[in-house]
């Protein structure tokens, strides 16, 4: 709008002077000035000049309430009354998102920035109007420590930017009780602040919500630690986790929960299960009066999986989890929440003696098995792999009797006997005690090599125990088996002696067989070492004096021998018709 101007001109010489404000000049006219007055017609340049009285009201800086009357992409045209119209810039209007707070026909306060534009228009602020607003009103909620509603428009660096009538900060710190990273979630959100630190002529306003957080977590608290026993199940909201567990704010009070009280079953870490923010029912499990420390439970307020396990989990019935451990004896296998069964490595094979898991099984597998067995009191579950296939063992019960002649190759040679590879599934392995009837201390590799094939007689097939044993001694009859008919009781016997003891001397009564003359059994007179009568190597003569087929014990004297020819040489004395080779007659001596 553009002010009315009037030019100066040099007074002429001669004009008449100016009669009671009407010029000599204007007297010439038919009608007079007074007389458009008095008929209440009102000069165009007299509206003019009370219009630029008004508008002369109008000063740069004032506030004045405006109608909108028209809105463009860049501009919001406000008529702010007197026929003004002004322009503001239409950014002013919008949200956070773009969209308007406004519409045409809303009531606004402006501020006069200019009062001309190039356009012609006044030059008007909403912003600022809210700012010259809204500064009396922070200024006095500072005072008084009143809280402010804003909502948050940005993320600015160290914090976030707040509408609050004007833009205020609102540092990271200050956000909530606790240190947030994630501070996106905040934006677009209306809270309520304090106002911490104002600055009215820098512009520069600080608030924070942590403030209003810590006054109703004061209120609460209390509240809460009034009501708190015991094995009550409150709510919660999970506010903070850790390694070893979460933190649940109980309304002003932080409780507890610890990784073990989260799930009955296996918690890799507690972020699995719980997030922040999450909103949970939980169990008072320990409250401290004194220290405000409480303890809580998630798991004990969730049906405890044991109470029925008994019913799911039947002997014989076919499972399938995740492996979730594996230790050298077995692997664990999670079937459901809270309930595990073990696979013991003996239960992983029928045919192979497995030390540990095989190298294929890994954690997080899923696994197929077997329940073996339930244990609820001591909450064990057995299972097993191998129950999944046909047992072997079946095949070799029904194909091997007892007794029956069998051959096959050495397929292993071990400390304690060799194995036979029978072309079944199962080796059957003969025992080092099997290998002779006579002979001991043998070392199975000095008389069984790889690839030697061998035939043996089937000792055992025990199916249960898991146990294959052949023998190849029993191609032979066993020698103690008639021992006691080649040498009963009373014969005299010609040996060797093979080795000595403290407690007596071993002869070799055939060979592969031993009998003992105890220390006692050497000489009618007191033996105190074997060595002092015999040696190893020597030839002599004893009788047999006991046998003991089961143990396979022959027991031998020296003495009994004197003792028989003592008797003889009394009987011939007394007969006197008897030759010193008949004191001997009817005694058999074996060499």
């Amino acid at each position: 709008m553009s002010k009315t101007s009037t030019s100066t001109t040099t007074p002429k010489k001669n004009v008449p002077p100016v009669t009671k404000g009407i010029p000599s000049w204007a007297k010439d006219f038919d009608v007079a000035m007074t007389d458009l007055d008095d008929a209440g017609i009102e000069s165009e340049f007299s509206q003019l000049l009370k219009d630029n009285q008004k508008y002369a009201d109008f000063k740069e800086g004032d506030v004045f309430k405006g109608t909108i009357i028209n809105i463009t992409d860049d501009f919001v045209t406000v008529d702010i009354g007197y026929k003004q119209e002004g322009l503001v810039f239409t950014r002013e209007f919008r949200n956070y998102d773009g969209s308007l707070k406004v519409k045409a026909g809303d009531i606004i306060e402006v501020y006069v920035e200019r009062l001309e534009s190039q356009l012609g228009n006044l030059v008007l602020s909403k912003d600022k109007a809210e700012i010259i607003k809204a500064w009396d009103r922070i200024s006095e909620a500072c005072e008084k420590g009143e809280s402010v509603e804003g909502t948050v428009i940005s993320k600015v660096k160290g914090g976030l930017s707040v509408d609050i009538g004007v833009k205020a900060f609102l540092p990271g710190s200050q956000i909530d009780i606790r240190a947030t990273k994630n501070l996106d979630k905040y934006i677009g959100k209306t809270m309520e602040f304090k106002v911490i630190k104002f600055n009215k002529k820098r512009g520069n306003i600080v608030l924070s919500r942590r403030a209003i957080l810590a006054e109703e977590r004061g209120r609460l608290k209390e509240e809460t630690l009034g009501q708190i026993q015991e094995g009550m199940v409150v709510k919660g909201v999970v506010k903070n986790i850790t390694d070893y567990g979460a933190f649940i704010d109980l309304g002003g009070v932080d409780g507890l929960l610890h990784i073990t009280d989260m799930s009955w079953g296996r918690v890799k870490h507690p972020s699995t299960i719980l997030n922040i923010g999450d909103e949970i029912d939980v169990k008072i499990l320990k409250y401290d009066s004194s220290k405000e420390r409480v303890s809580l439970g998630l798991k004990q307020v969730l049906p405890n999986p044991w109470e029925t396990a008994s019913e799911k989990y039947r002997p014989g019935t076919k499972v399938k989890g995740e492996v979730v451990s594996i230790k050298d004896y077995g692997v664990f296998i999670e079937l459901a929440d809270g309930i595990e069964g073990l696979v013991h490595v003996s239960e992983m094979s029928w045919t192979q003696k497995l030390k540990s898991p095989p190298k294929d099984v890994n954690v997080g597998d899923k696994l197929e098995a077997v329940v073996i067995e339930v244990d609820i009191e001591n909450k064990r579950i057995s299972l097993g792999v191998k129950q999944l296939l046909p047992n072997p063992w079946d095949k070799i019960v029904e194909k091997y009797n007892v007794g029956q002649l069998v051959e096959g190759k050495v397929k292993a040679v071990v400390e304690f006997g060799v194995f036979i590879d029978l072309k079944d599934d199962i080796d059957a392995l003969i025992h080092v005690s099997d290998f002779s009837w006579t002979r001991k201390n043998i070392n199975p590799a000095d008389v069984y090599k790889v690839g030697d094939n061998v035939k043996a007689i089937v000792l055992a097939v025990d199916r249960d125990n898991q146990k294959f044993s052949l023998g190849t001694k029993q191609l032979e009859e066993d020698p103690w088996k008639k021992i006691d008919e080649r040498h009963p009781v009373g014969t005299l016997i010609e040996g060797d002696v093979t080795r000595l003891t403290e407690f007596g001397a071993f002869v070799e009564v055939e060979t592969g067989i031993e009998g003992l003359i105890h220390i006692s059994e050497l000489s009618e007179e007191r033996v105190e070492k074997a060595s002092d009568v015999v040696k190893a190597g020597d030839k002599v003569k004893v009788m047999v004096v006991g046998i003991d087929k089961e143990a396979k014990k022959i027991s031998l004297s020296v003495k009994a021998i004197d003792r028989e020819n003592m008797e003889q040489y009394n009987k011939v004395d007394t007969v006197k018709a008897a030759t010193l080779g008949d004191k001997f007659k009817g005694i058999e001596v074996k060499k």
